[in-house]
């Protein structure tokens, strides 16, 4: 848990779909004019290098972000997506990357704040330079916690606003955290029924992905969604990611269709060989 550092994943294919998924939940928010709080479990550090240090060491960014960066005609759920990338590099240059943090503080209005967890000690501090407390340019006030957010959350909720948009992505190094995971979002819902939720899971040879993807199916809400983009066929030693999912209960109406639109073009850009696909289903209030 304490090695895991996500700046060699930055801009990946797995943040690819993680990350618009969020822009469209957050734009969804923003729809209404009261405000809202962005709670984020395993914030990172907010914000990445891709040109030197950790990004360089495994290049995921270049089957991510990458491959979408350049492209002038994408339809507008990807070209916001990738708005919200261009808002963190002054130049055409790709050389930076938005954790969800900096993303949802992109998003958020003035009105709204931001909670932000992260427990470990290197990205935390990091997280904390890059989101000091208080109004930030006009943005969304942010606060910061080095602490565990599968727990430190239970304070938070509901929050005054009684509106929310809660992410949960651990990095799953420790099989505990599908567990966790999955407690975390029941204990959610017990205390803020309303809570706009999204769990993100990396698609592995494991059995513990697929549990925890059918378990949330039996969470009582009235409405979910789940979509999951493979970009390649599992490796053969039976080692790495190979795609990743977001499940979302109480989503907005809107989002199936946008992904249904979008997601035949994500297949195309990110895919990596002719196994890769995108599956994609909802249960609506």
């Amino acid at each position: 848990m304490f090695a895991y550092r996500h700046a060699f994943h930055a801009g990946n294919h797995a943040d690819v779909l993680k990350h618009l998924v969020l822009v469209q939940l957050l734009q969804y928010m923003n729809q209404k004019d009261k405000p809202y709080w962005y709670i984020d479990t395993h914030a990172g550090a907010g914000l990445y290098r891709l040109d030197q240090g950790y990004a360089l060491q495994k290049r995921e960014f270049g089957e991510g972000i990458a491959r979408l960066w350049e492209r002038k005609d994408w339809p507008a759920p990807i070209a916001d997506y990738v708005a919200q990338v261009h808002a963190v590099n002054e130049t055409k240059a790709l050389r930076f990357y938005p954790g969800s943090p900096m993303i949802a503080q992109q998003l958020l209005r003035s009105e709204d704040k931001l909670r932000l967890f992260e427990l470990h000690s290197s990205d935390s501090a990091l997280l904390q330079e890059n989101f000091p407390d208080g109004p930030a340019r006009g943005k969304a006030a942010a606060k910061v916690f080095a602490e565990d957010g599968f727990t430190g959350i239970k304070a938070l909720l509901p929050p005054p606003t009684r509106r929310a948009c809660l992410l949960i992505d651990p990095s799953y190094e420790d099989k505990a955290d599908y567990a966790r995971t999955l407690t975390t979002v029941k204990e959610a819902l017990q205390r803020f029924p309303a809570a706009m939720i999204a769990v993100w899971y990396p698609l592995l040879h494991r059995s513990e992905p697929r549990e925890l993807e059918r378990k949330l199916r039996g969470v009582s809400v009235k409405s979910w969604l789940h979509v999951n983009l493979q970009v390649s066929a599992p490796p053969l030693d039976g080692f790495g990611m190979f795609g990743s999912g977001v499940f979302v209960l109480n989503p907005p109406y809107t989002l199936h269709a946008t992904l249904q639109g979008v997601m035949p073009l994500l297949v195309k850009a990110l895919g990596q060989d002719e196994v890769a696909r995108f599956d994609l289903e909802q249960l609506a209030g």
